[in-house]
């Protein structure tokens, strides 16, 4: 992989990772940032949900899942995260996994919302 690859990569991930903070309000950080050690493209606090992220021209979406799916653990929803040049962000689920993908969001919502100081 070349070093502009990489880097677009990089800001993909990063791109990604404020996307989601604004979209959901969660905690998220492109994954490789301090240790290069872990291997999920970004780390929230959303328990249960594992993000790929592509930010490319073409994307093969079912290729890209199946990666999303093979790298989240077994209990994890694969959402698949998408941009391509002058465009919007775009997650990608399985229908079968977005009844539950939703309830782990308002529950982690539920949780910040319970874990405030008075």
């Amino acid at each position: 992989m070349g070093i502009n690859s990489r880097n677009k990569g990089k800001r993909g991930e990063l791109e990604a990772a404020k996307a989601v903070n604004e979209a959901l309000g969660i905690a998220a950080r492109r994954g490789q940032q301090f240790s290069g050690l872990e291997g999920e493209d970004i780390v929230t606090d959303l328990d249960g949900v594992h993000f790929e992220v592509k930010r490319t021209e073409r994307l093969s979406i079912y290729k890209a899942m199946d990666q999303a799916s093979m790298d989240a653990g077994v209990d994890d929803v694969p959402v698949v995260l998408h941009r391509k040049n002058h465009e919007q962000w775009l997650a990608i689920v399985p229908l079968s996994e977005l009844q539950t993908l939703a309830e782990r969001i308002v529950n982690q919502c539920n949780s910040d919302t319970t874990n405030e100081p008075p």
